[in-house]
């Protein structure tokens, strides 16, 4: 009872002192107050003998980026990558990034993501452009997003919420909402309360085989041009000539993701099955929580039943709306899978996490697949 007492006058205390600190002059304007959470939440971590999963307080202090922060101007070491058909996720464009540990390279892998050696950071942060037609009126950063290879396997660490000034980014653990607007190709203007998950949400989507793993990262998604700073270059084999990506095959020889919204870049089948890896077959896969669902969304998947068309649901529930099959061929309007990509209703929409809007294009793209099978 003694020791339960003096652990929380010592929480209250420090509690006490981040608070007074806040109203010190400091410009932070963060919802919710993430230093407070994250002290709290570590020291209940400690009390219950756990090791606290917590970063650093802010993302400056890991030294990823040069100048100023919200540049994004890489360090020595830190690698750009983009993906060729990337997760919805309401809109946010996101800029990736990968930091091995010095010396260390990554090994191809056909199907996987690379295998980064324990000491990696991925690093992503989500922003909007304030107008999509004049991209030089500027962006707005939401959050930066870290993942860590550690010796027992990969972990989320908080999220980082960027300042209303775009000057430093802060660790929050329990997560949030921030409110963004923008200006659409359309010409529409645009907003949406912008979900900041907590750590435990986060890992949610990162799970294959009981095991956390990253999602995006994969040779077919970097099989691609990107304009790095030297130019532009195929990502793999830039990432072969720095010393860093080793026993890569021909590029020939390397599958490469269609363009969700490119029809040039492949078919109408494989778009959509490449845009259905990327945003549904981190869960519906062999060794995803989905499995469990019998729907297999990945872009290798040939047999049509486990790709839904004809089959019932196992356990959608009002999910189905009111729906027989999870893909009923040339009949989009009677799919099960089309209509859990267009509603927002939070008990029913896939993916479940990680949207609140409707992806019109990719539901469209979806539409079309379906209805010309």
């Amino acid at each position: 009872m003694k020791q339960k007492f003096v652990l929380l006058i010592f929480i209250f205390g420090v509690i006490t002192f981040i608070a007074c600190k806040q109203n010190s002059g400091s410009e932070t304007k963060i919802e919710p107050l993430t230093d407070v959470t994250a002290a709290t939440e570590m020291l209940r971590k400690q009390s219950e003998g756990k090791k606290a999963d917590i970063g650093k307080d802010k993302l400056s202090e890991y030294g990823f980026f040069l100048g100023n922060l919200k540049d994004l101007k890489p360090s020595e070491g830190v690698i750009p990558y983009d993906l060729n058909t990337p997760l919805f996720s309401d809109y946010a464009h996101k800029l990736r990034f990968f930091k091995l540990p010095e010396g260390e390279t990554v090994s191809y892998r056909e199907r996987e993501v690379f295998a980064f050696p324990v000491g990696t950071y991925i690093i992503k942060t989500f922003y909007y452009y304030n107008n999509e037609n004049e991209k030089q009126e500027g962006r707005r950063l939401m959050e930066t997003r870290l993942l860590l290879h550690e010796a027992d396997g990969w972990k989320t660490l908080p999220s980082y919420i960027w300042n209303d000034e775009q000057t430093e980014a802060f660790l929050t653990v329990e997560g949030g909402t921030k409110e963004v607007e923008w200006v659409d190709v359309t010409g529409e203007k645009k907003n949406v309360a912008y979900s900041i998950p907590s750590q435990v949400l986060c890992k949610s989507c990162h799970v294959k085989n009981n095991e956390l793993t990253p999602i995006g990262p994969k040779v077919r998604q970097l099989n691609r041009d990107f304009t790095f700073a030297t130019g532009t270059q195929n990502q793999l084999l830039h990432y072969k000539e720095l010393g860093v990506l080793t026993n890569l095959p021909d590029l020939s020889q390397v599958r490469k993701t269609p363009v969700w919204n490119d029809p040039t870049s492949g078919s109408l089948h494989g778009r959509a099955l490449g845009y259905l890896d990327m945003n549904c077959a981190h869960c519906h896969s062999k060794g995803g929580p989905g499995n469990t669902s019998a729907l297999h969304l990945s872009e290798f998947e040939t047999n049509e039943f486990n790709m839904g068309i004809g089959k019932h649901p196992i356990a959608a529930g009002k999910g189905t709306g009111g729906r027989p099959y999870d893909i009923v061929k040339g009949q989009p309007e009677e799919s099960i899978l089309l209509y859990r990509m267009q509603t927002t209703d939070p008990g029913e929409m896939m993916p479940e996490v990680g949207r609140k809007l409707q992806h019109e294009e990719g539901v469209a793209l979806i539409e079309e697949w379906i209805s010309k099978m």
